[in-house]
């Protein structure tokens, strides 16, 4: 198969213009693909794709892809570069027509950016049906011609990285359990030299005074992991790392505060935090990324038993701080605290966490953009301009004092788990009372509660667990790399 694509003629009614793959494609066939293009019906229009048959014995199926118009750039808008959006779009949706089609191999037109054009193939084609008998035909996308074949690799990297973050949340909680979940990130990193991995069990945990974890992990009878991971890519091993923080409840009940039981299956990705992180080091290491990273990881289930905590229960996090836990449903949070309170241990350069920690988030922004809370416009500059290449968003939230008072206003410990005014900002709150265990001068939040899935938003994404933001946490390292601010 071959999927080529098209741009819309820049006036109405001028005729649509193929890109410099299918202009060769054309003349290969004597003209009859941009004749048959010519009669069989209206423009091709952005996202959508035509099919013809038999017009070349190497390339029996051959879908065409509207690209949108031809210089589309960043759409300040839409805080996103239009034009790689398109192509991912277009790409992804004529992959999957000709994996309809039972067709094992696609070559892939790069239509001027082959990095965007392998992201919309590997992405487009991904499905997680490891437990089905009957199973989607496998498909291999490849770069068609060899111009471009640097950034195609660089494509294919990342979206690998972001299916990976999707494997990981959209596998069923039994099978991603948190000792599971640690050694399929080990497995991953095992080839590289540079990366140690530590799978640090329950009696560690407790030595590190992690009280806070510990309090979530014990109404479940799988024994909590933290997973921390040293990637070494930096010249010098002493240089300051990046440090990612996830938050890795693999299945969330939601304690003593039960979920309703509609759409508790999906709280199978409560650990998206922890497999977008660890997903974004696997794509540095295999990118060989200049820049040291550490990534930590609290795993565990939240579960209601006869050891769970209770609602008004009081826990001493790592560094001290008291916690009334008014809701155990608030559990990531608490997580966070530890794990954001250890990062300090590293001299970060940066300390940015990634949690699915508030359907706050979800009803302010949706899945249109990560929610992300910083103590610094340096962070949040880098985030930002990362977001737009990847056309994977992220929209700055406040952090007020205004926030913080309602954490901070508890009657039996220092804080609580909940905003004192509950509905009210949940999302802020949640990271008013992160900002707590927080020295570092540069830390970011990202919520990621409203992308973790996709219904049909994100066209080059199928339904299900998204793996959002992975692709932009490896474009924030990327540019991070590359900055000489220290």
């Amino acid at each position: 198969g071959l999927v080529l694509g098209i741009y819309s003629s820049e006036k109405d009614e001028g005729a649509p213009q193929f890109t410099s793959a299918g202009e060769a494609f054309d003349r290969l066939v004597s003209g009859k693909l941009g004749e048959l293009l010519s009669v069989c019906g209206p423009p091709l229009k952005k996202g959508k794709t035509r099919m013809f048959y038999g017009l070349h014995q190497d390339f029996p199926s051959v879908a065409v892809v509207g690209l949108g118009k031809k210089n589309a750039g960043v759409n300040d808008q839409e805080n996103w570069n239009e034009g790689k959006e398109n192509i991912r779009a277009a790409v992804a949706v004529g992959c999957r027509q000709i994996q309809d089609l039972e067709i094992p191999c696609v070559e892939v037109d790069p239509c001027g950016d082959a990095q965007a054009a392998a992201e919309g193939a590997v992405l487009g084609l991904h499905e997680y049906n490891e437990l089905k008998q009957k199973k989607k035909p496998v498909v291999t996308a490849q770069l068609h011609g060899s111009a471009e074949i640097e950034a195609w690799h660089k494509g294919v990297i990342y979206a690998e990285g972001q299916n990976l973050a999707r494997y990981l949340m959209e596998a069923p909680a039994n099978y991603i359990t948190p000792i599971k979940f640690a050694e399929h990130i080990e497995q991953k990193l095992r080839s590289f030299s540079n990366v140690k991995v530590h799978i640090r069990p329950e009696s560690w945990i407790e030595t590190q005074q992690m009280g806070a974890f510990l309090s979530v992990a014990k109404g479940s009878t799988e024994p909590p992991i933290f997973l921390e991971i040293h990637y070494s890519g930096g010249a010098n091993t002493n240089d300051s790392p990046l440090v990612l923080v996830g938050k890795g409840v693999t299945f969330d009940s939601g304690g003593i505060s039960l979920k309703p039981s509609s759409g508790m299956d999906a709280m199978r990705a409560d650990m998206g935090g922890a497999a977008t992180i660890c997903s974004a080091i696997v794509t540095a290491a295999a990118l060989n990324l200049p820049l040291n990273i550490i990534g930590l990881a609290p795993l565990c289930e939240n579960m209601p038993s006869g050891k769970a905590n209770k609602p008004g229960d009081v826990v001493r996090a790592k560094n001290g701080k008291t916690i009334q836990v008014d809701n155990t449903d608030a559990e990531g949070r608490l997580l966070l605290a530890d794990a954001l309170c250890y990062a300090h241990n590293f001299n970060a350069r940066a300390v940015v966490n990634a949690a699915t920690l508030t359907g706050a988030m979800d009803v302010a922004l949706g899945s249109a953009a990560t929610g992300v809370f910083t103590n610094s416009s340096w962070l949040w500059n880098h985030l930002y301009e990362a977001s737009i290449l990847t056309g994977d968003r992220v929209w700055r939230m406040p952090l007020f004092e205004h926030y913080t008072k309602q954490v901070t206003d508890c009657p039996l410990a220092d804080l609580s788990n909940i905003g004192k005014y509950s509905r009210a900002g949940g999302a802020c709150t949640a990271a008013a009372f992160l900002k707590e265990f927080v020295t570092a001068s540069h830390w970011a939040h990202l919520d990621i509660a409203g992308v973790m899935s996709n219904k049909d938003e994100v066209p080059y994404l199928r339904k299900g667990m998204a793996g959002r933001p992975t692709r932009t946490l490896v474009e924030f390292a990327t540019r991070l790399s590359q900055d000489s601010h220290s």
